[in-house]
């Protein structure tokens, strides 16, 4: 059954949970962590020397201009990506970004994909295949190659791998929900269960969607990040830096 928010939930908000005396202080730690591409004619820095820590217990919305890196530092983080140098220390389970369908392979089925990945995580494989096939309900799409589906059902496939798997620590880039009116329900659902017992890190662009899953602000800019406890005052601070990018663009607000 799908799960729903506990009695001490403020309607539309996810509530911060109490941390356990036995589980680290922080998620992920980031130890003077380096990341830049070389482009043509310049270097691009989306992480100079950065040591940050990722509190545990908080659920943290990853804030920045277009362009600063918020995606690239949610794929370091989940180790998709490896930093240039220094290094990333994930002290709990970590989720891979919520719905992210690159890494199927798609020669392979879908109940291939997820035995395999169930098999990579060491979870009962009969579970979160049943799991996985109740939830996605792509039908007989199942048994086919990857590369076979639409979009949408790659997207079903991956949201109900990462519901399959319990994590200590949800990381979402955009992604939510996917598919029709029912099954978004469904992955919210599903979605808000797991984090009664778990942290989120979350780059998104909306504020009122920010305000229901997050409590406190990191704002990536120029290679660095500022933590801010205070959401609200994240979030202020994100739209000066929005205002004053459009004033020296001379473009209105």
């Amino acid at each position: 059954m799908l799960g729903c928010l506990s009695e001490n939930m403020q309607p539309g908000k996810i509530a911060v949970r109490a941390m356990h005396p036995n589980h680290p202080q922080s998620n992920v730690s980031l130890a003077n962590v380096t990341k830049h591409y070389r482009l043509r004619n310049s270097v691009r820095v989306v992480l100079d020397h950065v040591s940050f820590d990722f509190p545990r217990g908080r659920n943290i919305a990853v804030l920045g201009l277009n362009g600063a890196g918020k995606s690239t530092l949610i794929r370091l983080i989940a180790g998709s990506e490896e930093p240039t140098s220094g290094r990333i220390i994930r002290h709990v389970r970590v989720s891979w970004p919520l719905g992210f369908s690159g890494g199927f392979a798609g020669s392979m089925t879908g109940k291939e994909n997820v035995r395999f990945v169930a098999r990579i995580y060491g979870r009962e494989v009969a579970q979160v295949e049943d799991f996985v096939r109740a939830f996605a309900d792509i039908g007989e799409h199942y048994f086919m190659p990857v590369r076979t589906y639409s979009s949408g059902m790659r997207a079903r496939l991956a949201f109900g791998l990462s519901m399959a798997i319990d994590f200590d620590c949800y990381l979402v880039d955009e992604i939510l929900a996917v598919g029709d009116a029912v099954f978004r329900k469904r992955c919210e659902e599903m979605f808000a269960s797991k984090l009664q017992k778990a942290d989120i890190l979350m780059v998104a662009h909306s504020p009122a969607l920010l305000r229901q899953y997050c409590d406190a602000a990191a704002i990536l800019m120029d290679g660095r990040l500022q933590y801010y406890p205070d959401l609200e005052e994240g979030i202020a601070v994100y739209g000066r830096l929005i205002r004053e990018r459009q004033e020296a663009a001379g473009t209105p607000s």
